[in-house]
């Protein structure tokens, strides 16, 4: 069944100029929040869309509504108080919403996403005010088709899929998981210029496991525990089936699923539909290119790095896969690329003798080679005796555990190495590993340090080092929007190495590892041209003239676009 349109971006192939076409008028107008200009309507769309009397006398600019909206933002201390003033403000003009953010990107994108959108989520059915996106919950899995028809959008690029069952550090959030797509959607927009007019966050309730959530008489998701094995299997092949049926173009992007479904759809229905895991595929790119870049800086060699994860689960592990890629790119074979690792899971380092998930083997190291280290009365060896043992060249931690690396720690690796890298990658900010100012004062200023939360610049012995975030918002939004530009059919390990490869060779103005936030959008076209580029090669995506006109042609930006009546 075809979708009515409510409303149309119309853009003109020569100039590239836009312009909206919509038989919406009067209220109507003015609560749907893509097309609410609110006093920016001209005196002709007034006049024309039955506004007259509808609004105030004055007519502004953006920039005028900006200003107000910025200091209706400044007025509110907390941070859940500036998240939901700016998530009333997306349900109210999306268009000002997206401006405003922009505009102040390094200080808003920690509000509306990491670490903020956090708190959010476990409060969400305390302070649910209204829906956005689609919710799916088990009891109507067979009504799939029906309930992605209802989507407020008709043609959708980008479509974000959680079931929240792993939420950034803070594990199983039930239904408030849904601000996750919705916030990994806005920044789809702000850092690459996707249209939110194009895309869709879809929630699927399979239940939860957290004991508050189903004794919460406040919860709004389905009250009961998270289904698992064949009734889950069956409830994700029939979502991905109703996908491909009313949106086969579209990019899925799967977000917060749990350490053991994540790998598991992801690699079950990649050659299905063009799809990618952020947890996975996302973190393990931007964290490889900062990778990159401290190796060069190290004088060390990439592909005579030692690493240590500390963290051996989705996100930490498809790190480490991605550096194995990265390591036969430059030369080695598969089993010598393995033999860089120690990884450490809640039962210490993964030792072969161990039971351990499928993913996690390849990486688990032979008794016979932790021979006379140090270990407990189970035989678990330790984040200290690995570090001191194996002598690291690089430490990462995707663990959630806070301060997990002690003093010992840091300072094993500052002994070994002049310029040892440290990356405390976990979220929110109350789960960081170790923050920067620790690191950096006990190796003395030596470490090459990135992080998964912002951290405020540090000053140590009259220098100040800027701390770069090994945030998502780097690389997500540049695949996707790569991948729409030229339609791409399927994502490719090589087209995320090209994302790597663009955003590790991106320049920075300091000495920091990655780009700021607030190249966001400048990188996002970088790596855009780059996976699009792959996908030609790579033969998912049919050859084109001219790349940017492509990227070009799809980018929107956050201003007021002319408004026409269309019957």
């Amino acid at each position: 069944m075809k979708k009515t349109k409510r409303f149309e971006f119309k853009r003109n192939p020569e100039s590239n100029e836009m312009w909206v076409e919509t038989g919406l008028h009067g209220k109507s107008l003015l609560t749907l929040a893509s097309l609410n200009k609110g006093t920016a309507f001209s005196e002709r769309e007034r006049e024309e869309f039955g506004l007259l009397g509808k609004l105030p006398f004055q007519i502004e600019s953006l920039e005028e509504q900006k200003t107000r909206a910025y200091q209706q933002y400044k007025s509110f201390r907390s941070n859940i108080g500036r998240y939901s003033f700016l998530k009333n403000l997306h349900n109210i003009n999306e268009t000002l919403f997206y401006r405003l953010v922009r505009d102040n990107l390094n200080e808003m994108l920690p509000i509306i996403y990491t670490p903020t959108v956090g708190e959010a989520v476990m409060r969400y059915s305390e302070q649910f005010l209204s829906p956005r996106g689609l919710y799916i919950a088990y009891p109507d899995r067979y009504k799939m088709r029906e309930i992605l028809r209802n989507r407020t959008n008709s043609d959708v690029d980008i479509l974000v899929v959680s079931d929240a069952e792993g939420v950034l550090g803070i594990g199983d959030q039930g239904v408030g998981g849904i601000e996750i797509p919705v916030a990994k959607l806005m920044v789809y927009t702000l850092c690459a210029g996707i249209n939110p007019g194009r895309y869709l966050p879809v929630f699927l309730d399979a239940g939860t496991n957290n004991k508050k959530l189903l004794e919460d008489p406040l919860y709004l998701g389905w009250r009961h525990e998270r289904v698992r094995g064949e009734q889950y299997d069956e409830m994700v092949q029939l979502f991905i089936e109703a996908v491909k049926e009313e949106m086969p173009e579209t990019f899925l992007h799967w977000e917060d699923f749990g350490r053991d479904n994540a790998r598991k759809n992801l690699l079950k229905y990649q050659n299905e539909i063009c799809s990618f895991n952020d947890d996975m595929q996302g973190t393990a790119a931007v964290a490889l290119a900062g990778l990159i870049s401290a190796s060069k800086r190290s004088g060390l060699k990439f592909n005579r790095q030692k690493f240590v994860i500390f963290g051996a689960g989705t996100a930490g592990l498809g790190i480490a896969d991605e550096i194995v890629a990265a390591l036969v790119h430059s030369g080695l074979t598969k089993e010598e690329a393995y033999q860089h690792f120690w990884c450490i899971d809640k039962d210490g380092l993964l030792i072969d003798d161990q039971d351990m998930m499928d993913f996690q083997r390849p990486y688990a190291c032979t008794r016979e080679s932790v021979k006379g280290w140090s270990a407990d009365e189970k035989g678990r060896i330790a984040l200290a005796e690995v570090v001191k043992q194996a002598k690291p060249t690089t430490l990462i931690g995707c663990s959630g555990v806070a301060n997990a690396f002690t003093d010992d720690v840091i300072l094993s690796m500052a002994e070994n190495n002049d310029r040892p890298i440290i990356f405390t990658l976990s979220n929110p900010t109350s789960r960081c590993e170790r923050v920067p100012q620790d690191i950096i004062r006990l190796t003395e200023g030596r470490a090459l340090i990135a992080t998964g939360s912002p951290f405020d610049d540090v000053g140590y012995k009259g220098k100040v080092y800027r701390i770069a975030q090994s945030n998502n918002a780097l690389v997500f939004p540049g695949i996707g929007l790569g991948i729409v530009a030229i339609a791409a059919k399927r994502f490719t390990d090589n087209m995320l190495w090209a994302a790597c490869k663009a955003l590790a060779n991106y320049s920075t103005q300091d000495d920091a590892l990655l780009p700021k936030l607030s190249e966001a959008y400048s990188v996002s076209r970088q790596v855009a041209f780059a996976v699009a580029r792959q996908a030609i090669e790579d033969g998912v995506a049919e050859d084109v003239d001219d790349i940017w006109r492509k990227i070009d042609q799809v980018i929107w930006e956050p201003k007021y676009y002319p408004y026409y009546f269309k019957s």
